[in-house]
């Protein structure tokens, strides 16, 4: 498998997450979202993913895109450890908190609506993601375990990390969001979450390494 990225991507981690999880060993082409205008952009990279966006992963004779597309492949193809709970209301649960995350909170913060908003960015980063996470909040508080649903590792824990992440970039307080930061913190103890971390990836620069 090749995988698209940049360190940085929320959408690129969750993959990443993925197949560390899995044990699925794959090749990184560095998609820098910044440089040369941005390297998505180019048309090279265009005839990877129309979209222009990371991540994008090749594997099995097929390109795709799109983040929890790609998770549910990988979950098709490779079911252990499952990141679908075998129980139908607790995967209905991981799915919604995942989608509440990739639809509700994530693509409004991203890189390309951040640009449209110009002085006025981070504030908007900071709303969107703090009105985001009290909903959120409220969720998990009915259906948290150890992790985002119940005690194991779902699709819904691989989308709360990255999203954390961002939260914390953009200087969001986390005070009012106590179970969200504790299934954080849990979470961030797991290799597969260790190693596929923005500052530990080949294109991570140097002074964001950790």
């Amino acid at each position: 498998p090749i995988l698209y990225t940049y360190f940085r991507s929320s959408c690129s981690w969750r993959v990443r997450i993925a197949l560390a999880l899995k044990g699925i060993a794959y090749d990184v082409v560095p998609v820098n979202l910044l440089k040369d205008g941005g390297q998505q952009f180019s048309a090279e990279f265009k005839a990877v993913n129309p979209m222009q966006q990371v991540p994008a992963l090749k594997i099995d004779g097929i390109t795709l895109s799109q983040s929890l597309a790609i998770i549910h492949y990988l979950e098709d193809t490779c079911p252990n450890p499952r990141l679908l709970p075998q129980d139908r209301k607790k995967r209905a649960q991981v799915r919604m908190i995942a989608d509440h995350i990739v639809s509700g909170i994530q693509p409004l913060q991203n890189l390309s609506i951040l640009k449209q908003m110009g002085e006025k960015k981070m504030e908007w980063a900071q709303n969107c993601i703090a009105s985001g996470f009290q909903a959120l909040e409220q969720t998990l508080q009915h259906t948290a375990g150890r992790y985002c649903v119940g005690d194991e590792v779902s699709m819904a824990d691989l989308c709360l990390v990255p999203q954390v992440f961002n939260a914390e970039r953009f200087k969001v307080d986390m005070g009012p969001y106590p179970t969200i930061t504790r299934i954080n913190k849990a979470l961030l103890e797991l290799e597969a979450f260790k190693v596929s971390h923005p500052s530990l990836q080949p294109d991570t620069p140097a002074e964001l390494r950790a």
